[in-house]
């Protein structure tokens, strides 16, 4: 999931119900990048999704995100 300013902005007004949002966390499919923003602004609107391991554009390369996520859904054993 891309978190950026203008997605904050639109699950602060509409919100994102927890019991939706806790089914998908607890599968461990979900992973936050924060892109222009940070973690600590996903916290404040969202503390379930904030409080998740992530990644960010900030810290981190395009190609650095995408080598981890490709490690992270790597089918191979």
């Amino acid at each position: 999931m891309i978190v950026t300013p203008n997605f904050l902005k639109r699950i602060q007004g509409a919100g994102i119900a927890d019991k939706e949002l806790s089914a998908l966390l607890s599968r461990d499919q979900l992973i936050p990048i924060v892109h222009n923003t940070t973690f600590d602004n996903l916290r404040d609107v969202s503390p379930l999704l904030g409080s998740r391991s992530g990644l960010s554009t900030g810290k981190d390369t395009m190609l650095n995100i995408a080598s981890k996520l490709a490690e992270l859904v790597s089918l191979d054993d």
